[in-house]
């Protein structure tokens, strides 16, 4: 057999690209959405080698113009679902015995052809879908997939280099096997990117796995395996299926070949997972996996020494881009008395100057929330707010589905710093601020600490260096992501890795290395060349 070491070295980041009035990647952009919008999609399952129609069909509408039809995706049920479990288990020996350079020469060439070929509509039909404006896209749907493929390769390598020491006469080696089993991806609406990384961080590992999508990104997610499969990935390594969760979570959960779960999504609905698991426990071959991102209340701090420009700059991007519908988004802020009345003018003339509005104007800023079930429960909370003594709405608070699912950013000052929308996950374009004695900094802190169960995200914003490790120290435990003078979104692969704990998650931390040991079991041979041909130890003589 020809062999060689090979070499994946550290990639750069993906740039990200302007979409500027006059830029080719613009004017490339605005031809590929009417292109699209001038199809009809019919997007079925894809489960082995088998394009599956069911003719049970959903509809796919952008989020701010429902009533223009993108497409028809054909719903699964439960037969299906076990269906994509035997083409995984089928497709698993081939795939996880295949060589490890020739893996990931597929991820790379997936994440070349989104580069290149599949940018405009890898960008398109997430903004079409999923009601994110060019840039917002940009960062998620292009840069991150691409990054995220690029750099786990990389680290990938990286991990199968790390081996034991040896001593005389003896050869320790260690292999890093594939789970035994399948593994099941579950992925949420907001980011492309994240539903490209769940699936295929686990398939690059050796393992083989069934997706399912949330219904409202099955648009951008079919092109995710369209690239997939001109990349070379082979058929049944991951299977698309087009259920509810309670169906996949059912058959799945029961099956045991079951390995693991790479999950993004509610706390709610997480917890009801590892229930589920749980009670299968008896019916599995090993132990299964489980990786989960969930909710976040996520916090800017502001200290008295902060500048207000950049205080209201991570407040309006942090808190508002791609409408709040990040798990990382600025959620609540708390603002010293010395510089609340500033901060909060300054924030108000910001969003008025906010446009709203569909997605192929590429001045707008905001655009719509995902579907009807959201904008509901958002509305919700502001109306909440509107008859809440201790709240009061600075700015915003409006709402129309008539055309799409539109809501103003909407900022909500709270009296006590408690109140309902200081605690809960909204997940949408809300803020809500408190006003904090200057003079109880550190008590403020302890305040946040203890007032939402999630540890997402966070940031610190000051001038003083002393009050940021104070910060640093005292709200360790309160996000997994922590920022210094920058809003709380924005995780770069390789950069900063993400993941939160409490009941935000397990923390494993996409986009790094740590991710990819949970998809991995290691194996430790040892060889003795000369082995003992005595029981007896010197000792006994």
């Amino acid at each position: 057999m020809v062999r060689g070491i090979f070499n994946y070295p550290l990639p750069a980041n993906e740039p990200v690209l302007s979409y500027a009035p006059g830029s080719p990647e613009r004017a490339r952009q605005q031809t590929v959405l009417a292109e699209l919008k001038g199809q009809v999609a019919d997007v079925p399952m894809f489960i082995g080698g088998e394009e599956v129609r069911t003719g049970n069909l959903g509809d796919l509408r952008p989020p701010h113009e429902h009533a223009h039809l993108l497409g028809h995706f054909h719903k699964g049920d439960a037969t299906h679902v076990q269906k994509a479990i035997d083409a995984a288990l089928a497709a698993k020996p081939a795939w996880e015995a295949m060589s490890w350079e020739n893996r990931a020469q597929i991820f790379l060439k997936a994440a070349d052809l989104m580069a290149t070929k599949y940018r405009p509509y890898m960008n398109g039909t997430t903004m079409l879908g999923q009601s994110k404006n060019a840039y917002q896209a940009e960062i998620d749907s292009a840069c991150e997939i691409i990054d995220f493929l690029r750099f786990n390769v990389h680290f990938l390598d990286e991990i199968y280099r790390q081996q034991p020491v040896s001593s005389p006469g003896i050869h320790n080696r260690m292999e890093y096997r594939p789970l035994e089993g399948f593994v099941l991806a579950i992925t949420p609406f907001n980011f492309t990117a994240i539903a490209g990384n769940l699936p295929t961080a686990p398939a690059m590992c050796g393992n083989v796995v069934v997706w399912k999508p949330a219904n409202t990104q099955i648009y951008s997610a079919q092109m995710i395996m369209k690239v997939l499969k001109e990349a070379g990935l082979p058929d049944g390594v991951i299977n698309l299926v087009f259920t509810d969760g309670p169906t996949v979570g059912g058959v799945c959960f029961a099956d045991p070949h079951f390995a693991g779960v790479h999950f993004t999504g509610s706390t709610g609905t997480f917890n009801r997972m590892w229930r589920s698991i749980a009670e299968n426990l008896d019916n599995y071959r090993s132990y299964p996996r489980i990786v989960g991102e969930t909710g976040g209340k996520d916090f800017v701090m502001v200290h008295p020494s902060a500048d207000v420009d950049v205080v209201v700059t991570a407040l309006l991007r942090g808190a508002f881009e791609y409408q709040g519908q990040k798990c990382s988004a600025a959620s609540r802020a708390y603002l010293p008395s010395n510089l609340a009345a500033q901060i909060k003018e300054k924030l108000v003339a910001g969003i008025k100057t906010f446009k709203m509005g569909s997605v192929e104007d590429f001045s707008n800023f905001i655009n719509a929330v995902i579907d009807e079930k959201s904008f509901d429960s958002i509305t919700k909370y502001i109306d909440g707010a509107k008859s809440d003594p201790n709240a009061e709405i600075l700015v915003g608070g409006g709402y129309d589905k008539s055309v799409g699912y539109f809501i103003e950013p909407t900022v909500i000052e709270a009296k006590q710093p408690r109140t309902t929308t200081m605690c809960e996950e909204i997940f949408g374009p809300v803020l809500t601020i408190y006003v904090y004695d200057e003079d109880k900094y550190e008590e403020t802190l302890d305040i946040l600490d203890t007032t939402s169960p999630y540890a997402l995200t966070g940031a610190i914003i000051s001038q003083d260096r002393a009050a940021i490790d104070t910060a640093v120290w005292k709200l360790r435990n309160s996000a997994g992501n922590f920022y210094i003078n920058d809003k709380p979104t924005g995780a770069v692969v390789g950069q900063q890795p993400f993941g939160g704990a409490r009941v935000s998650g397990t923390n494993d931390k996409a986009g790094s290395a740590l991710n990819l040991y949970r998809w991995l079991s290691a194996r430790t041979i040892k060889e003795t060349f000369v082995p003992p041909t005595d029981y007896r130890y010197p000792f006994l003589g």
